[in-house]
């Protein structure tokens, strides 16, 4: 079976093996973010609705998951911010209620945490992953590039609001870019708002894959040990890179065409290594060359090298 909704399972650098479930078009979105690994935004906006139907999603994990696979965590994430769909709150309940054993995730940017509905569609989840780069309008101006409507206040309401009303595990994600948003201004800024916002972990991250902008560049883990020092909090930590190191005979299941279809769909969502396509799906190198080459009789694949190596994607 193709599935047009779910995506992976991924290696990701927060959950370990996730599966990713996207309920809303490339690129649909209330940020433009200026590190993005998906690219710019395309649709811009802060009104939610169904974008695709309930029932088709839940086939799809339904199919999947009847399957037993070993997973982490279920993530929602992937094309733009998973807010937006009003079927979040369904899909969630699904799950909790036909596959319990599954941990669900959901990464958001938090900027409709201030809706009392979306709030209370995400109450189910196991971990919620909001992210917070600056307390700041300017400064969370030029870093999130919000739709019309939103203000940095309105996602520390969110965030406050949401803390009080949920029982989960908030994952509080701190965006670093040096030069933007590390000086002590921004530093005690941030403090103040995480010891109001009391998430259960906070997590300093940095661009990995390259970003909708060029200027943006990652912070060294010299920078990411000193900010934590300076925010002077417990429970801060940098998320770590992925560690690459696939259990002997780890091979993909399925037809070599499912395997094709399978990096296929993890190149058009975000630029790739060879590292982290072999990560997520257990192929070696060789064979995911081979994968490349094929793909790219009917695709275009461009590449892109970064510090951590090059990059596979294909352009919208």
């Amino acid at each position: 079976m193709q599935y047009s909704h779910l995506f992976g399972p991924v290696h990701s650098r927060r959950l370990g093996r996730s599966l990713g479930i996207d309920l809303v078009p490339v690129k649909t979105c209330s940020f433009d973010c200026v590190y993005c690994e998906c690219g710019h935004t395309t649709l811009e906006t802060i009104k939610r609705q169904e974008f695709f139907p309930l029932k088709e999603v839940l086939s799809e994990i339904q199919n999947y998951l009847c399957r037993s696979p070993e997973l982490d965590f279920i993530t929602f994430s992937g094309s733009g911010e998973p807010t937006l769909s009003t079927s979040i709150g369904e899909v969630i309940r699904f799950l909790k209620h036909s596959f319990p054993h599954y941990r669900v995730a959901v990464l958001t940017n938090g900027s409709l945490l201030w809706h009392p509905d979306v709030r209370c569609d995400l109450l189910l989840a196991d971990v919620v992953l909001p992210t917070l780069s600056s307390v700041f309008e300017s400064t969370f101006r030029k870093i999130q590039r919000p739709a019309p409507g939103i203000s940095v206040a309105q996602v520390l309401e969110g965030l406050e609001r949401f803390r009080e009303e949920y029982i989960g595990e908030i994952w509080l994600e701190v965006f670093i870019i040096p030069g933007i948003n590390t000086s002590q201004l921004e530093m005690d800024g941030l403090r103040a708002a995480i010891e109001r916002i009391r998430p259960d972990r906070v997590q300093l991250n940095t661009l990995d894959r390259p970003g909708t902008e060029e200027w943006v560049r990652p912070a060294s883990p010299e920078e990411l040990e000193r900010i934590r020092g300076v925010l002077g909090l417990s429970g801060v930590n940098a998320v770590e890179p992925v560690r690459y190191e696939l259990s002997a005979g780890a091979t993909m299941t399925g037809e070599w065409s499912d395997a094709v279809a399978r990096v296929h769909d993890l190149i058009k969502r975000r630029p790739c290594t060879l590292d982290d396509i072999s990560a997520s799906t257990g192929l070696s190198r060789r064979e995911i060359l081979k994968i490349l080459r094929e793909i790219q009789i009917t695709s275009v694949i461009e590449e892109k090298r970064e510090e951590r190596g090059i990059f596979f994607f294909c352009p919208e």
